[in-house]
């Protein structure tokens, strides 16, 4: 292995412990020090004395910020979810002596003990029920099975974060713990006791809550005076123009989401604790960031008369909400506008800090920063080859002038790609594309919320920066074709099929988008019998197995126009699965010709990455006949391979084949 240092004046003695915490789907203004009515002393406290980011970045999704925070390189650079061109900061500070843990959510290739980690638990997958777990749950190495009550993964990370630091202790050499906490991402899922204690706090609704977030943002001086919040855009209705049934769910949509944040709150506040009473707390580095801004995808929730305080009511977010939680910005995860980008960011390090207590530093910064941080502050070399992996160059820099109250002078601009999401941050300019529509640019320093595009007024800036987008997206991200396309010159609107439909009641079972362009039954008839990818999905058929490769965000196949003269049900969707892509996979199906996936019914079944075959078999539990089916054995960029994939009655007798000859 080939290393260069990097120049420190920290002896070994004097290196910091190091804990890690990412949370998912966290607004701009979700806690306390952020503008929040929710209860988050103990963020709160961290914050009061050490340091928060007004102008802190991440890369809009949750898979593409844990590779940027693991290795200091953009996505698409350090290998994706395979991490083939990266190296780990468990790696990194491994190598240098570190005792190195991680708890929580992984989502990305293997596992985290093939890249430095000594210890691991939590699981694989992206997301999964709160109380039931999934089948991705691992303690080292091993499967590991989760309890069938008093379980919530929220509490469960910190459980064995706290284990796995007794163990560390215990040697006499400085540690690594990086926490992964799965919330507030969905399943929108709350312990009873924090869902009871939010009740009631959200009667008001969005707009009320937005405005006292704003309002407090003012008071903290969180960002400059003068910066202009966001307009509720026109695909948020105001509060008071929405039926009782829509405000009731709502309502508790943002009750959970609320319970969540502060039981995220509370379970760090038990590691901040054993920091003190074990004497660590102030020669400890803490760094607290989220992959993402609030989530806006309404897809499928059940049981929404009910309460989500055990596994078997689950909830998807609110499109509404996002846009209160993202305050001051617009957008939301995936855009790379600043409501999906710009998430809170804490650093902690009483012994090391030479900032003020409670400073807000309004200096750019992004995940790609944390590695070599880590690195510089912990006297270790980052590795420039390896065995075992292609190494490209960080692209991260060293914040460590930052903390000690200087200015870093950035060596390019930070470059933002997400599937069709495009933007480029360079100084006092933002360039953004929202699903690869018209390029828009702002001077951010004088209109941080985005409100006035000055694509007319700066043609030749925006040239420009586009072109460094371009030569970025190409030299250091190594990005393919289709996501350097060129984006289009019509403007249209800024929507997305997945954000919710407030034009109707929310119905159990039913996404919380509705699509109106339903195939009429004539149609459906007269169409071929066959299998679409849909976005983000490239299909090749060799023999008799679908070879897949998806790009992107939601991808999969859609089974269109099955037959007008198929029987009635119950059936069952069959087939074999090979896949390295990340994600659990999805079906969706209806009964009827206006319905439009993914509206319908959803099943969900888990996806094993390991390379080799698996059988599947999804019950579609119907009495009538089925009319449209949709497969998503993936949520994320990779491959996959189908074979035997065929529709059966209950008798087992197979009614559908594909591929079709």
């Amino acid at each position: 292995m080939v290393a260069t240092p990097i120049a420190s004046t920290v002896t070994a003695d004097d290196r910091p412990n190091v804990i890690v915490i990412m949370v998912d789907d966290l607004g701009f203004s979700d806690i306390g020090c952020y503008g929040s009515e929710i209860e988050t002393p103990h963020l709160d406290a961290l914050a009061a004395g050490g340091l928060r980011f007004s102008q802190f970045y991440n890369t809009a999704k949750c898979h593409s910020s844990r590779v940027s925070l693991l290795t200091g390189q953009y996505c698409i650079a350090a290998g994706d979810t395979s991490l083939s061109h990266g190296v780990t900061s468990a790696e990194v500070l491994g190598g240098n002596g570190y005792d190195t843990s991680m708890v929580g959510k992984w989502h990305l290739k293997q596992e985290p003990t093939d890249f430095g980690f000594d210890r691991y638990w939590g699981h694989l997958s992206g997301a999964c029920n709160y109380f039931k777990g999934d089948n991705t749950f691992r303690l080292g190495r091993q499967p590991w099975k989760v309890p069938a009550e008093n379980f919530y993964t929220t509490v469960a990370n910190v459980d064995y974060g706290l284990k796995f630091l007794a163990d560390a202790e215990k040697n006499d050499k400085p540690w690594y713990l990086y926490v992964a906490f799965n919330a507030p991402h969905a399943p929108l899922q709350a312990l009873p006791e924090d869902y009871a204690k939010y009740e009631g706090r959200y009667d008001a609704g969005w707009d009320t809550v937005r405005e006292k977030r704003l309002a407090k943002q003012g008071e903290l001086g969180l960002l400059p005076e003068g910066v202009t919040p966001s307009d509720r855009p026109a695909h948020i209705p105001a509060w008071d123009s929405l039926s009782d049934a829509r405000k009731r769910f709502e309502n508790k949509r943002m009750t959970t989401l609320a319970a969540m944040i502060d039981r995220v709150d509370q379970e760090i506040g038990r590691l901040v604790d054993h920091l003190q009473h074990t004497d660590q707390l102030d020669n400890t580095l803490i760094w607290f960031v989220s992959d993402n801004g609030a989530c806006p995808y309404d897809r499928t929730s059940n049981q929404i008369e009910a309460k989500p305080t055990d596994g078997s009511v689950m909830w998807s977010d609110s499109t509404g909400w996002a846009w209160a939680r993202n305050s001051p910005f617009r957008y939301y995860k995936q855009n790379q506008f600043e409501g999906g980008i710009a998430s809170p960011a804490i650093v902690h390090w009483p012994a090391g800090l030479k900032t003020p207590a409670g400073s807000i530093d309004r200096q750019p910064a992004h995940l790609i920063d944390i590695m070599p941080t880590l690195a510089d502050l912990t006297q270790s070399n980052v590795p420039t080859a390896m065995n075992d992996r292609e190494l490209r160059p960080v692209s991260g820099q060293s914040l460590r002038p930052l903390l000690e109250g200087g200015v870093v002078g950035r060596k390019q601009p930070l470059h933002f790609l997400f599937a069709a999401d495009r933007g480029l941050r360079d100084g006092d300019w933002k360039i953004v594309s929202f699903r690869s529509g018209p390029w828009e640019i702002y001077n951010v320093r004088n209109d941080r919320t985005e409100q006035n595009n000055l694509a007319d007024r700066e043609p030749e800036r925006l040239k420009s920066m586009v072109t460094t987008w371009q030569t970025m997206a190409r030299d250091v991200l190594h990005a393919n074709g289709r996501n350097t396309a060129a984006v289009s010159q019509k403007s249209t609107e800024h929507t997305h099929p997945e954000w919710t439909n407030f034009a109707s009641d929310p119905t159990a079972g039913v996404r919380g988008n509705v699509d109106r362009n339903a195939a009429s039954p004539k149609k459906r008839r007269k169409a071929k019998q066959k299998i679409r990818a849909r976005k983000n999905t490239t299909m090749e058929v060799k023999a008799d197995t679908i070879h897949l490769t998806f790009s992107g965000d939601d991808p999969g196949l859609a089974f269109e126009s099955l037959p007008s003269d198929l029987p009635v049900g119950p059936y069952a969707l069959a087939f074999e699965l090979k896949s390295d892509a990340t994600g659990n996979g999805e079906a969706y199906y209806t009964t009827d010709d206006k319905t439009s996936l993914p509206n319908g019914q959803h099943l969900t079944f888990n996806v094993v990455t390991d390379g080799n075959w698996h059988s599947h078999k999804l019950n579609i539990t119907t009495s009538k006949q089925i009319c449209k089916l949709r497969l998503d054995v993936s949520d994320n960029a990779g491959t996959a391979q189908l074979r035997g994939l065929r529709l059966i009655d209950a008798s087992g007798n197979v009614l559908i084949k594909w591929p079709r000859k």
